[in-house]
Formats: C-alpha cells, structure tokens, sequence
C-alpha cells in the first residue's frame, strides 16, 4: 500500500539536497556507525543524485549499505588501518567497513602523501560498495592534484570471446583541476555500461540497448531482467568486432591495481569483498599548477568548440553534464522518483527516522 499521497504518486518528487543528506546521515547513526563516518558516508552518497548519477545514490541507502550493516555483512566499527607504507604508497585495510567511508579515508591519506612527496597512492583490501568512483578524485582538486580513483567489483563482465563473467564493472575515475570553469571529471566503467543502469531500466519499464549484455545462452538480450538474472555484460566496446577488447584489457588493470596489488584478489574470488586504488599527483611537483589549470581550461574551451555532425551536439567535456545538472540541483532539489520516496520513507519507518518531502 503506497504512502504517498495522489498527487505525489503520478511524478517526480523534488526533495532538497540537505534534507536528504540529513535523512542518509540520521540512517547511518541509527544503524550504529560513528558519527564522523556517518556524515563522511551521506555526503558521498547524495553528492552522486547531486551530479545526476542516481544509480548510486540514495536509492542504494537501504540495500547495499543499511541493509548489509545490518545483516552483518559490512562493519559498522571498523578499524580502518595502514597494513604496510612508504613514503609516497600505502596499503590500507579497510576492516569490511562502509566503503563510502575507507574510500574517503584513503583518498585523504594519497592526498597526504602528494603534498609530501609530489604523488600518492593508496591501494585498499577489506572494503565494501564505495559508490560513485567520481567522488575521489575530486577530493585532490582543491589541493592543485589530479586525483584517481578505481575499484573492482564482482564478476559481472564477460571477456573477449567469453561466455562467463570474469570480471566486475570495475570503474575508472581521473579527475584534474582547471583554471576557469566545471574541472575535468571522468568516471567511467570497464564495461559497455554499469550495473545501476539496470536497475534504472528495470524501475523505468525501459528496455536496454542491444550490447549491454548477454542472456544465459550468450544471445544478446534487451531486457533488463533478463541481464540482471544472467549478469553477464558485455567489456567496453560492446563486441569483438568493435574492439571490446580495450574495455576488457581496462577492466584487468583495474583488478591488477585494485585487487592483485591489494591482496584482495581479482574480480571472480571476491564475494562482498573489494579493493581500490587511489592517487594524487601534485601538479607544481611538475610545473607550476596556475599555467596547468589555464592550459586545461583552454583545451576544453577548444573541445566544446568542435563542430558537430548533424543531429548530435554540442560537444562537452567529461564533468560538463555532471556539473550543470549539479547547480540546477542545489538550488531546485533532486527529482526522485515515487518508488525510490515510497522505499526511503518505509525505511525511515523501519528505523524510527523522518524524510521530509
């Protein structure tokens, strides 16, 4: 039975940034983690309805992190530590905590060791979900860094000329500063597509474009259910005859750096566990980072300035779309849909808090 009133059931309900970052925040201290890593976690988990990336945003809340503390699968308290460091790299055990958090908690500690020695990196064994891989890097841009972010994740993604998923999504994410204007911020998956964008297709009805994935007998299918039941999705590059190949090659690096590197292992073996990668490369430890900032706003002035084909256009830059939907956003609410207000109000049921829409 819904809970929400008539009107509100026939569309979008917009929903102020700091309302909901107030509710995810209030989630995670009632489910019991420290307050510090409850306003660390909300903050990365509403930045990503913030950007438009709403595959990762609150409609996750309850599965992947209130639900997986409560069921014992995620560390509430976890003693988040250094295993093993030198002076520019870091291994970090992130103790089966919230991933939203150690992956904070890493990306500050490569940050660090940038400011010391001109580049830090962080690889993480023992971490959960970490949302949006674009958070991260763009925690080095303020500091004049260029940031990177990366995880594994488990087997969803077939190799080249496979039948059977060898691979997670396994996103990518570079983020660097600019002079004048949004700062470069590319987040991508290893695959054709990540697995959010399912769960978009499937609560919107919609189906997906031949490419994405394959069904159990390795026939491409456009059902979204169908690809989330058999979970084999297809490398950047879609086929073997558009090169996908380079996508499988990237979503290997990503398991060498995230998962090998880590000790955590490669995508097949991981289970509810992940590893990650971070780093930050300090600008002025290789020129000054004013006359870097103004080259990289004048080549993205260049690159929207392409002409374009017909029908499409115009160009943008990664971190263009992300940052305007992020200004509209801040000032008018994030638009969620019924369902996903219905699921956050029955969980604040659940746990005794309030979302005021």
């Amino acid at each position: 039975m819904s809970i929400l009133s008539e009107e509100q059931s026939k569309g979008t309900v917009l929903v102020k940034i700091e309302v909901l970052r107030e509710f995810a925040e209030s989630c995670f201290l009632k489910i019991g983690i420290y307050p510090d890593h409850a306003s660390i976690a909300a903050g990365v988990l509403v930045e990503s309805d913030l950007r438009g990336i709403e595959s990762h945003g609150v409609v996750r809340l309850k599965d992947h992190y209130i639900d997986r503390i409560s069921n014992g699968g995620t560390n509430p308290k976890p003693k988040i530590r250094i295993l093993h460091e030198a002076q520019s790299t870091a291994l970090m055990d992130g103790d089966a905590g919230v991933g939203l958090v150690v992956g904070y908690r890493a990306m500050e500690l490569a940050i660090q060791k940038a400011g010391v020695t001109g580049a830090g990196f962080v690889s993480v064994t023992n971490s959960r979900h970490f949302g949006i891989a674009g958070y991260y890097p763009t925690m080095a841009i303020s500091h004049d860094m260029i940031g990177i972010a990366m995880t594994n994740a488990s087997p969803l993604v077939v190799p080249t000329f496979g039948s059977v998923p060898m691979l997670g999504t396994n996103p990518i994410s570079i983020a660097a500063p600019v002079d004048d204007g949004p700062p470069f911020i590319l987040d991508m998956a290893t695959s054709v597509v990540s697995a959010g964008k399912l769960e978009m297709a499937i609560r919107n009805g919609e189906e997906i474009p031949e490419g994405w994935a394959m069904d159990l007998s390795g026939s491409s299918t456009t059902d979204p259910k169908i690809a989330r039941t058999s979970q084999r999705f297809l490398p950047l590059g879609s086929h073997p005859e558009n090169s996908n190949y380079k996508g499988y090659g990237l979503g290997i690096v990503v398991d060498i750096l995230c998962g090998v590197l880590s000790g955590i292992g490669a995508s097949p073996g991981l289970g509810k566990n992940f590893g990650h990668f971070f780093g930050a490369l300090r600008i002025d430890s290789f020129r000054p980072a004013k006359e870097f900032k103004q080259m990289m706003t004048e080549m993205g002035k260049d690159l929207r300035a392409t002409p374009t084909v017909p029908g499409y256009g115009p160009v943008i830059v990664p971190g263009d779309k992300e940052q305007m939907v992020k200004e509209e956003r801040l000032i008018n609410g994030v638009p969620l849909k019924p369902e996903v207000v219905e699921s956050l109000l029955f969980l604040g049921q659940e746990l005794g808090m309030q979302l005021r829409i």
